[in-house]
C-alpha cells in the first residue's frame, strides 16, 4: 500500500498535469508491453509494437522491468520538459552519483546487462545509447498514437477538472478509480509495496497516464517532486484502432490536407512548433507554413513567448475536430476501465 500524507497546505497546492508527460509514458508503455494482463486495452497495441522495436525494447526493458523497483532518472520531475527532446536531454544529464545509486539499486533486483555498468559511471557513449534507444522508441511505438493519447489524457483532465469544480480537492483525490481511497488525510494507493510518502507542504501533482497500468505508481525517492501517475478510463474504440491506418485519409483530411488535419489536432490541447514537428516528422518550416494556413482560416492561434511559437486550436478548430469525431465515432469519451 502506498500512503500518500497530506497537510492542509497540500490540499491547496494539487494540480492535474496539463497533458502526457513523454518520459512516464515510455516508462508505462515499456513496462505494460513485458505484461500480459489488460488484453482488452493493449492486446492489440501489443502486438502492433512488439515487431517494431527488436532493438529499443532490448535496450529499455532492463531497465523498466514490469514489476519493482525502476530507476528514478528514467522520469525526471524537474528540467526542461516542455518537448520530447529536451525532456530527454534533461534525463541524459542526470548527475553520476545519482545514476550510480539507482542503477545499483536496480542491480539488486535483477541481473542487468554489461552496459549498465558503463551508464551507471556515466559513459557518454552508454548514455548517447540510451538517448538513441529513447529517440527510436517514441517515433516507432508512441508517435503513431499520440494523437489518441494526448485527447484521451485532455478527456480526463476534463474529467478531474469537473470533480474538482463540483467536490473540490477531495473530490477530486477521492474520484481517482477503484485503486484509491481517499482517507482524509491520507490518500492510500494499492500498490505492491509498502510506502509512505509525506508531502509536507509541497503538493502534489497528479499526472495521468495513457499506458500506466494496472494501478497508480509514483517515484521510489520521497525527497524528488510529489507525482502520482494514475491511469486514465480508455475510450471504447482504442482496442479497435491500437494499429494506425496506414492507407487513406480522414474526413478532416481531406477537406484540410493531412499534414494541417493533423496538427489542428495536436493544437487541440496546445503545442510548440518544435513539438508538432517532432510528433508529425515534418520540418519547423512546414509547421510554421501550415499553422499561417490555420491561423489564416481562424482554426488556430499563436502565443509566442521566450522566442517560442505555441499553437493552440480556437473554439472554431475544436469544433471542427468535435464534429470529425462524432461522425467517425472517434470521440474522446470515457468508459469504466475493465
Amino acid at each position: 500500500m502506498l500512503r500518500i500524507h497530506f497537510t492542509s497546505e497540500d490540499l491547496t497546492r494539487v494540480r492535474v498535469a496539463p497533458g502526457p508527460d513523454f518520459l512516464w509514458e515510455i516508462t508505462n508503455s515499456v513496462q505494460t508491453l513485458q505484461r500480459t494482463d489488460g488484453e482488452r486495452v493493449f492486446g492489440a497495441w501489443r502486438r502492433w509494437a512488439l515487431p517494431r522495436l527488436p532493438e529499443s525494447r532490448r535496450l529499455l526493458s532492463p531497465l523498466l522491468p514490469p514489476r519493482g523497483y525502476s530507476p528514478d532518472f528514467l522520469t525526471p520531475t524537474s528540467g526542461d520538459r516542455t518537448t520530447f527532446g529536451a525532456a530527454v536531454d534533461t534525463l541524459l544529464g542526470t548527475p553520476r552519483p545519482r545514476l550510480r545509486a539507482e542503477l545499483t539499486r536496480l542491480a539488486g533486483t535483477r541481473r542487468l546487462p554489461g552496459w549498465a555498468a558503463s551508464l551507471a559511471e556515466g559513459d557518454p557513449d552508454a548514455l548517447a545509447r540510451l538517448g538513441k534507444a529513447l529517440h527510436a522508441y517514441q517515433a516507432e511505438a508512441l508517435v503513431p498514437h499520440w494523437r489518441h493519447v494526448r485527447a484521451a489524457l485532455e478527456a480526463d483532465r476534463a474529467l478531474r477538472t469537473r470533480h474538482l469544480m463540483d467536490g473540490g480537492t477531495e473530490a477530486l483525490l477521492a474520484g481517482l478509480g477503484p485503486d484509491v481511497q481517499w482517507r482524509p488525510p491520507v490518500l492510500e494507493v494499492t500498490y505492491p509495496v509498502d510506502q509512505h510518502l509525506r508531502l509536507n507542504g509541497r503538493g502534489l501533482v497528479l499526472q495521468p497516464s495513457f499506458f500506466c497500468w494496472p494501478a497508480p505508481t509514483t517515484l521510489a525517492d520521497g525527497d524528488l517532486p510529489p507525482v502520482l501517475v494514475h491511469p486514465i478510463h480508455h475510450a471504447a474504440d482504442w482496442a479497435d484502432s491500437a494499429e494506425p491506418a496506414t492507407g487513406g485519409r480522414s474526413p478532416l483530411g481531406r477537406l484540410l490536407g493531412q499534414t494541417r488535419a493533423d496538427l489542428l489536432r495536436a493544437a487541440r490541447t496546445g503545442c510548440s512548433t518544435v513539438e508538432a514537428a517532432r510528433m508529425l516528422q515534418v520540418t519547423h518550416p512546414a509547421v510554421s507554413q501550415h499553422m499561417n494556413v490555420l491561423r489564416a482560416a481562424g482554426l488556430t492561434t499563436t502565443v509566442r513567448t521566450a522566442g517560442r511559437a505555441f499553437h493552440v486550436a480556437t473554439a472554431e478548430g475544436r469544433a471542427l475536430l468535435a464534429s470529425e469525431d462524432r461522425r467517425t465515432g472517434r470521440g474522446v469519451g470515457v468508459n469504466p476501465r475493465p
